[in-house]
């Protein structure tokens, strides 16, 4: 329900996870926000997705239906005993059974996915039908000066106020923000492609046995690694092939077509376990490059009353499983510092008071996110060196390799959200008060 009083508006462009979170939970705390997507209607690119126990706490900062939204979506591995493995990690080249395990990395919480088709479902009856505008791509926000509101200018011809503005994981306010041609307003190529599909559970059993099909497992090689993991309640198996390039990636696409016979070619020397994950593949399919912003990390999340959040703030690539999750915690820690800036601006109201407050918002918002979130971009990279046994230290050795995994997951994963949220809240109330 909205807030009597209205003291500000939030205009979030982009209706990926950050934008769909952070417009339920504004919508959650009576803050006046409407979202605006490009496409005809909310949309999600890819096909499995999963979060870590960090993400499940954002989540219920959000709002704790979004987290409700995600369990009735999600599906863990299919043996009991392995509710809490991330992955098991298994040599992708031999074609022994009995050599093939490596070692498993396991939480103190249930590891799962979900497709991110199921998910979305879910998360847009969560959005208010009133919020949400679709067919409606940016073209520029203008500062007005002073106290005045953004206008936000659409190609439709249509014209939207907002007294603060976000955008999500296309970013053209990334360009506006920082100048369409600067190296950090562009993503660059990582120099990993994949290959995805989504196969029957009844189908990969056949080929792999219960227990690689039915649980989640990370098939490790030399310049590449297979990732697959159970939703849909178990019924389908996600299939993620990831493969090191070392030219550039020359497309203007970011997915392009391919062929299942591409694939083989790719991992036609690997064991017969991969061998036969990727002849169950679709014959047509797409390939997807994997692209960051670990080259040049923007220097800001937020200028004045305009913020860049998720994807458009720290696109990572997908090799901690943690990328959408730490869009939710950007959602969650925003709300915050937005419903507390709402609180205090009941106070004193004027539209100085207003724009100062929300400037001050968006500057402990950049603070208490950039640095967790650049990490995650470079760690993200140098995950993918220890799979594809090409990180200079852990080689090949298991053990080592295990130990870097855990130290970086458990940054990600050992956090309290509450404790985020309240530190940033403090050091809002210092500037404001």
């Amino acid at each position: 329900m909205a807030k009597e009083n209205p003291q500000f508006s939030v205009a979030i462009v982009g209706g990926g996870v950050a934008g769909m979170t952070l417009t339920i939970a504004l919508a959650k705390r009576g803050i006046d926000v409407k979202i605006y997507e490009q496409a005809p209607q909310f949309t999600e690119i890819g096909a499995g997705i999963a979060f870590s126990p960090n993400a499940k706490q954002a989540m219920k900062k959000c709002d704790p239906a979004v987290h409700e939204a995600y369990l009735r979506v999600a599906t863990s591995s299919g043996s009991p005993e392995k509710i809490n493995t991330w992955y098991d990690f298994v040599d992708g080249y031999t074609d022994k059974d009995t050599d093939q395990w490596l070692f498993d990395v396991t939480r103190d919480a249930p590891a799962d996915g979900c497709h991110r088709a199921h998910f979305l479902e879910e998360m847009i009856k969560l959005v208010p039908e009133e919020t949400a505008h679709f067919n409606k791509h940016l073209d520029n926000i203008v500062d007005n000066g002073g106290s005045n509101p953004l206008t936000l200018k659409f190609s439709d011809g249509t014209n939207a106020e907002a007294d603060i503005g976000n955008d999500g994981i296309k970013s053209s306010i990334r360009g506006m923000l920082f100048g369409k041609d600067a190296p950090e307003a562009k993503p660059t190529y990582t120099h990993r492609y994949a290959y995805r599909g989504l196969l029957k559970m009844e189908n990969a059993i056949k080929a792999l046995g219960n227990d690689l099909a039915t649980n989640r497992t990370m098939h490790l090689g030399q310049d590449g690694h297979v990732l697959t993991f159970p939703v849909a309640h178990g019924k389908i198996l996600d299939v993620v092939a990831f493969k090191y390039d070392p030219g550039e990636w020359t497309d203007t696409r970011l997915v392009v077509p391919t062929t299942r016979e591409d694939a083989k070619q790719d991992y036609k020397d690997w064991g017969c376990k991969v061998r036969a994950l990727v002849e169950l593949l679709e014959d047509k399919l797409d390939k997807w490059a994997i692209f960051d912003l670990g080259d040049h990390p923007v220097p800001t999340y937020a200028k004045g009353r305009v913020a860049i959040i998720g994807d458009a703030a720290h696109a990572t690539g997908p090799h901690h499983g943690a990328g959408a999750g730490i869009c939710i915690e950007d959602s969650a820690i925003l709300a915050e510092l937005l419903d507390l800036a709402w609180s205090r601006l009941e106070e004193q109201s004027t539209r100085v008071a207003r724009t100062k407050v929300l400037e001050r918002v968006l500057e402990v918002f950049d603070e208490a996110r950039r640095e967790r979130t650049q990490w995650l971009v470079q760690s993200s990279r140098a995950s993918v060196e220890l799979y594809e046994w090409r990180d200079h230290l852990c080689k090949r050795d298991p053990a080592k390799i295990k130990e870097q995994i855990l130290w970086r997951n458990h940054k990600i994963w050992r956090v309290d959200i509450d404790d985020m949220v309240a530190e940033a809240n403090r050091k809002l109330e210092e500037l404001i008060m």
